[in-house]
């Protein structure tokens, strides 16, 4: 008897913990999201006009407003976290953030490491030269030839698949201080970010070389497993879509828009 005993409560217990453990297991990142009142939104801050800052210092642009629209949808407020381009992914892919909003192209490669959202908007990349650079025509001629990107975006592969040598940085702005000194031989980068940069410098000193005839699906990265948020923030992105808001934003940030292919 005594031992029929111990035996029932060891099975209790263990009831009791696979309850609990259940119980945890049900607290998906959207729960904890809602739990604590703020969802933490991770993008870096130096690529105008997806995510800067005005003359004010003011975080602001075209992925700020997505991922408030986001917020705004969940019910939540939203923590913006900048920082370098690799060190955000390895915090969205350990759950430090819970996403990165900053134009991410949704590549094959990407999807196995995170769960992605519906695309939101649609990027068309092209290769920049100084204006005095005339020997750039095609992306057959990047061979050989030195490039400059953050080391684990679309941008670097894509001028690596070409042949040419990529060198890692942080922002556009040391992209562009390394293409207008002569020490690299071209970026590649979104033609908005062309268009804007040019737009509001004086004398920009460069020019589209080529286009690089691929246009990514930008989205949203979460971490791997994340169905629930991914589920509320394609619900979010739909309405964005159909009541206008994205052609807004895109229009506002970028004059021409971006969230239709």
């Amino acid at each position: 008897m005594k031992k029929l005993l111990i035996v029932l409560c060891l099975l209790l217990l263990v009831s009791c913990s696979g309850k609990k453990e259940e119980e945890t297991a049900e607290k998906n990142e959207l729960d904890l999201i809602k739990e604590k009142g703020y969802i933490t939104v991770a993008m870096e801050g130096t690529w105008r006009p997806f995510t800067y800052h005005d003359e004010n210092g003011t975080l602001t642009g075209f992925d700020v407003d997505v991922a408030k629209y986001i917020a705004d949808y969940i019910g939540v407020d939203v923590q913006y976290v900048e920082g370098e381009w690799d060190g955000l992914l390895m915090g969205v892919a350990s759950g430090r953030y819970d996403m990165l909003v900053n134009g991410v192209g949704a590549t094959e490669e990407r999807k196995k490491t995170y769960d992605f959202s519906d695309p939101y908007a649609y990027d068309r990349s092209v290769v920049m030269v100084k204006e005095d650079n005339d020997d750039i025509k095609s992306m057959e001629d990047l061979k050989g030839k030195k490039t400059a990107n953050t080391i684990s975006s679309t941008y670097a592969a894509l001028a690596e698949e070409y042949g040419a040598e990529v060198t890692g940085v942080d922002s556009l702005t040391e992209t562009i201080e390394l293409l207008l000194a002569g020490r690299i031989d071209a970026t590649l980068n979104a033609e908005v970010v062309y268009g804007d940069y040019v737009s509001t410098i004086e004398n920009a000193g460069i020019k589209i070389a080529c286009y690089t005839g691929v246009t990514n699906d930008i989205a949203i990265p979460m971490k791997k497993g994340s169905a629930a948020l991914v589920a509320v923030v394609n619900e979010a992105l739909a309405k964005a879509h159909s009541d206008g808001t994205l052609s807004a934003l895109s229009m506002k940030y970028f004059g021409i828009d971006i969230t239709k292919k």
